[in-house]
């Protein structure tokens, strides 16, 4: 039986991912904070947008090709970032980086992931983003900007919605620590999930290993931090102008929700707004992505990438309408990659591209900016 008749949906690799995963990696993988509220309200508000299908347009292939800082991309969508996507599954940077070069979409890379932009680069093309937690020493930072650059990194992401650490509380039940350390608790689940054990027993348990240079050893941390946070600081503007001074790729800034923030982001010359409440995991009072999306839209003229609850091709589609120049997912990948290995990821594209394809034949849009127009109006 081939994947797209045992998976043909997003829900059928999470469930899939979840069987095969320890249940620390998966609390580590799924989890928000608080009560997760703000977690499951992107995908509910996503799916309360409602458009209106088309009659007797004809037959025609829609066109689901979009350019963003220049370059042509066949589809709206890319791979956000996930902080030790390796602890999810092993050498999953690599994994994704290749999927994504192959297929033609941005691979976003963390600062906390387990793999360095050395290791990386070589599989990103040239086109990779690299995901800034903003050190606060300003030679680590040049450094950081420096090895991302000569990697093959061309576009800096910094992420702003975590000035502190959150509580994650689901995720400190399971028992993880930051680095990872498999206590006869742990052991006992990983027993459990063969081809994870098998998989880590080659590559060894992650660390972050771009932070080695900068942190040393650090151990036994609560689940909830790591050794970024010896680095971390919250940044201020001043700290954005320092960036845009000494990056000369495009430069995006992760996790805006307030449109009253927009004039002094396009004031420090940045060239894309990330609009994110961070998967629900750092503040759970936080709107939906979603909803905040129009807002956005109407406030400025700056490209806008969203993130926040995708369940599958449309809601790329109900978000690009809503005003949405690009989107992003983290989770939906990770679900791919633990439930069928690196081959779950080209399957996850065929997914969502054929998702989009024949909602887009159900509302008549040929091509993405025909979407707008099929929106309902809220009720």
């Amino acid at each position: 039986m081939s994947h797209d008749t045992r998976y043909p949906a997003i829900s059928d690799l999470k469930a899939r991912a979840r069987a095969r995963l320890p249940r620390f990696v998966w609390e580590y993988l799924d989890s928000g904070t608080g009560t997760e509220r703000a977690r499951h309200a992107g995908p509910a508000a996503l799916q309360s947008i409602e458009m209106m299908p088309s009659i007797l347009h004809g037959e025609f292939e829609p066109d689901l090709s979009t350019t963003l800082f220049g370059r042509a991309h066949p589809l709206p969508f890319g791979i956000g970032p996930v902080g030790m996507s390796g602890l999810i599954w092993p050498d999953a940077e690599r994994h994704l980086a290749r999927a994504a070069t192959a297929a033609g979409l941005p691979y976003t890379l963390s600062t906390v992931a387990a793999q360095t932009p050395e290791q990386v680069g070589p599989h990103v093309g040239g086109e990779g983003w690299f995901q800034l937690y903003p050190p606060r020493d300003e030679e680590i930072r040049r450094d950081m900007l420096a090895r991302a650059r000569d990697a093959g990194f061309k576009v800096l992401v910094l992420t702003v919605d975590v000035p502190v650490a959150s509580r994650r509380e689901r995720q400190t039940r399971s028992g993880l620590t930051q680095p990872p350390r498999l206590g006869p608790r742990l052991m006992a689940q990983v027993a459990l999930r063969p081809a994870w054990a098998m998989g880590m027993a080659r590559m060894g348990m992650p660390r972050m290993r771009m932070i080695d240079k900068y942190a040393g050893t650090t151990s036994g941390l609560p689940s909830t931090a790591h050794a970024g946070y010896m680095l971390r600081t919250s940044p201020d503007m001043s700290y954005l102008d320092w960036l845009r001074a000494n990056w000369d790729g495009p430069l995006v800034v992760k996790g805006v929700l307030d449109p009253a923030d927009l004039p002094r982001l396009e004031a420090a010359g940045v060239d894309a707004v990330w609009i994110s409440n961070h998967g629900g995991r750092q503040f759970d009072g936080a709107p939906a992505s979603v909803r905040q999306l129009p807002l956005l839209r109407a406030a400025t003229d700056l490209p806008l990438i969203f993130d926040g609850g995708i369940t599958g091709g449309l809601d790329i589609l109900r978000a690009l309408a809503l005003g949405a120049d690009f989107v992003m997912m983290a989770r939906p990948w990770h679900y791919a990659l633990a439930a069928l290995g690196p081959e779950g990821l080209p399957h996850l594209v065929r997914i969502l591209s054929a998702d989009m394809s024949a909602n887009m034949g159900q509302l008549g849009a040929r091509c993405l900016p025909d979407l707008p127009a099929r929106l309902m109006p809220a009720s």
